[in-house]
């Protein structure tokens, strides 16, 4: 079966082809437009996602090897994400579904993003503890197989990403802001700073980043006024590492308390090396997989392969289905 797959969640367009679980080409345009802003500007994500998809699936077709008229199925993101530009992607798909007279499917991109782990790499053995920590979404599921997942706990306020994006903003440096934090960290102190960790000292499966960024934004301006020198590096290491020791704290507590001993961490944070590693450090027994650095950000890999997946056993969507920018995963 070849799958075409469809990702514009948000600021990042993209188009994959996936035949028989492998993936032949994945191609991501990320939207550099909104960098003056800091933020992704919907109606300009929306605008240049129209621009760039027709294009972009037309090279993905060409760098698989693949024709048109050969694609059995397209997958497109669904929900959760940006009203406007779910709405781009998912006309787009069934426009062409329609064309082709052939199935299309929507899909949930939480859970791409849950198994974009199983793309290229061995099988993981179910059942499994996924941290999934990205822009909009930081939970922790137990997956024990395709299609049967329970919610453990998840943010209450700001996403892990977020976090990263706007401590970033306050630290005048560039968007997206976690690999520009991270880039900073490299040469910075982490234990320099102590900034808040929330719910590190109960046993309840939830975090909240929304203080720890107040505690930033207070920080920066304290020292401005008193005039005070301090190493931006220092910052950046320390506010990451305060965002990363909940991470594995609660990650770490969900393995404990469900005595699970494998877990996946996915979505675009865990493209972060120094989560990696520590990960890797702290979680000693356990069995971590990462996805491969390509699709832990946003891409249509991830959705092309699921997609697969599903329409293998049958499913798909009416042509009737609509946009859920506040699709849940049940």
């Amino acid at each position: 079966m070849i799958v075409l797959g469809v990702e514009t969640s948000c600021d990042d367009t993209a188009a994959a082809i996936c035949s028989n679980g492998q993936i032949l080409s994945n191609l991501v345009s990320s939207q550099k437009i909104h960098q003056s802003y800091g933020g992704v500007v919907p109606e300009l994500a929306s605008r240049e996602h129209d621009r760039l998809l027709n294009s972009l699936v037309c090279n993905a077709i060409v760098e698989a090897g693949v024709s048109l008229q050969t694609i059995d199925g397209i997958a497109v993101t669904q929900g959760p994400g940006l009203a406007g530009t779910l709405l781009t992607g998912v006309c787009f798909s069934k426009g062409l579904a329609q064309g082709l007279d052939i199935p299309v499917i929507g899909i949930n991109h939480l859970e791409a993003h849950i198994f974009a782990r199983f793309i290229d790499k061995s099988y993981v053995e179910f059942p499994f503890i996924c941290l999934l920590v990205s822009g909009g979404h930081t939970q922790i599921w137990i997956i024990k197989e395709f299609d049967n997942f329970k919610l453990l706990g998840e943010s209450r306020d700001d996403a892990a990403g977020e976090a990263f994006d706007k401590g970033a903003r306050i630290l005048g440096l560039g968007y997206p802001g976690g690999p520009h934090i991270e880039k900073m960290a490299e040469n910075g102190d982490p234990h320099a700073i102590k900034f808040p960790k929330s719910f590190m000292n109960n046993n309840s499966i939830e975090f909240s980043f929304s203080g720890l960024k107040t505690s930033l934004l207070y920080f920066m301006n304290n020292s401005k006024s008193s005039n005070e020198k301090v190493l931006i590096e220092d910052v950046a290491a320390s506010y990451q590492e305060a965002i990363i020791d909940v991470l594995i704290h609660k990650l770490k507590q969900s393995l404990d308390q469900t005595n699970v001993r494998t877990c996946v961490i996915a979505g675009g944070v865990a493209a972060n090396n120094r989560l990696r590693r520590k990960a890797q450090n702290i979680l000693d027994g356990i069995s971590i997989h990462f996805p491969d650095i390509n699709y832990c950000t946003d891409n249509a890999a991830m959705v092309a392969y699921l997609g697969e997946q599903k329409l293998d056993q049958g499913k798909s969507s009416s042509l009737q289905f609509g946009i859920n920018p506040n699709l849940q995963l049940k």
